[in-house]
């Protein structure tokens, strides 16, 4: 029997690597001896990784970090394509849990990451998006590209979200002229757009330290931005502000839809295509997917629904799902193409026992697919039989 597991992180405990490992680890002799691992991403963090697994190389690169200050990053290169990862760069995980920076923080070191995949002769990158500390509608990126940012009296505006609130004038003329010829695509795993309501600063800024008064200001100053964008580009960018993904990352996403003019993609559908997943699950008997939590986000797209969708589309007859815990109901989870969930929290309820012993949990839970595997998989039965004697 041909097994797939294909899982995503479970965030703020194991590395889809991680989880991946820790499932096979837990199937039996028979299972284990035919287990392909394909840790996923939905295209935030992790996706450099995925790359890396699927046979890019890895440069390494000093930038900017969402602070100000250098941090280590790293891209993922093959041929003429790189992976450029906005979390490794201006991630919300760069910074201290008690020290975030929401007014300030900035994406330019995701600039400089897409400026070093061009010096390293790229002329196709890929851009994963989510996980940012910052909300600046993607400023800094394009300052990290040769734009240039200036308010009224014509001085350069400092990085971050509140700043674009003095913004008068954008000069694009700086702009690395090798843009033109490269094809952008953009991971956008959220649906949201760049201002109002369901935009980036009111949807994801208080996940980054801003209160109420902070989250208005930064969509006033995003919406500021957003002006003054159409009005050097020449263009009117109404579409683009109001598209699906422009309010990813603190707005990154406007800026690659309207300046890089990056192609939207799914984040699941960018990684499973870095990776040939649909390759790899052609001819398995059953592929093993999963999350951190599943819930009804999960089934607007997330990795274990999207995952089950490709491997259903290459005539799997069995996906099944580990999480830490579950609010799906069956019906919902096998509408979504999961035939069965385990979770950590059936073995162990304590959450914070939980995450500290998943990788141990995992390997369990692994056992109990392995055996439900051998009496439920009655088509492959024979397949499971112990060797003789």
């Amino acid at each position: 029997m041909r097994v797939v597991i294909a899982p995503d992180k479970f965030k703020g405990s194991l590395s889809a690597d991680e989880v991946a490992r820790a499932v096979a680890a837990g199937l039996d002799g028979p299972l284990q001896s035919a287990v392909d691992l394909v840790p996923m991403a939905d295209g935030g963090d992790g996706t450099v990784d995925a790359a890396l697994r699927a046979g890019f190389s890895a440069v390494r690169q000093r930038v900017t970090g969402p602070d100000g200050t250098p941090v280590e990053a790293t891209l993922a290169v093959r041929d003429d394509t790189a992976v450029v990862e906005l979390a490794t760069a201006s991630g919300l995980a760069l910074l201290p849990r008690d020290e975030l920076l929401p007014m300030t923080a900035g994406s330019r070191g995701t600039g400089e990451l897409i400026r070093a995949a061009l010096d390293a002769g790229c002329r196709r990158v890929v851009l994963g998006l989510g996980g940012s500390a910052c909300t600046d509608g993607g400023a800094g990126l394009i300052c990290a590209l040769g734009a240039t940012l200036l308010d009224a009296t014509g001085s350069a505006l400092a990085d971050g979200g509140a700043a674009l609130a003095q913004l008068d004038r954008i000069d694009l003329s700086g702009l690395d002229t090798r843009l033109r010829d490269t094809d952008f695509v953009v991971a956008l795993d959220v649906d949201n757009p760049l201002l109002g309501s369901t935009g980036a600063a009111y949807t994801f800024g208080p996940q980054k330290g801003a209160d109420a008064s902070q989250v208005a200001q930064l969509d006033a100053a995003l919406d500021n931005f957003a002006t003054v964008l159409a009005a050097a580009l020449g263009r009117d960018l109404q579409q683009t502000i109001d598209a699906p993904g422009a309010g990813a990352a603190g707005g990154v996403g406007f800026a690659a839809l309207a300046v890089l003019e990056a192609t939207p993609q799914t984040g699941l559908e960018l990684v499973a295509d870095l990776v040939g997943l649909a390759d790899r699950v052609q001819g398995a008997d059953l592929v093993i997917t999963g999350e951190g939590s599943l819930d009804q986000q999960s089934l607007s797209g997330k990795t274990p629904v999207g995952v089950a969708r490709i491997a259903r589309a290459a005539g799997v007859p069995t996906v099944v799902a580990v999480c830490g815990v579950s609010s799906l109901t069956d019906v919902e989870a096998r509408a979504g193409g999961i035939d069965a969930v385990w979770t950590l929290a059936d073995i162990e309820p304590d959450v914070t026992r939980s995450i500290a012993n998943a990788a141990t949990l995992l390997r369990q839970v692994g056992t109990r697919i392995g055996h439900w595997a051998r009496t439920e998989l009655t088509t492959n039965t024979t397949e499971f039989a112990p060797e003789e004697a």
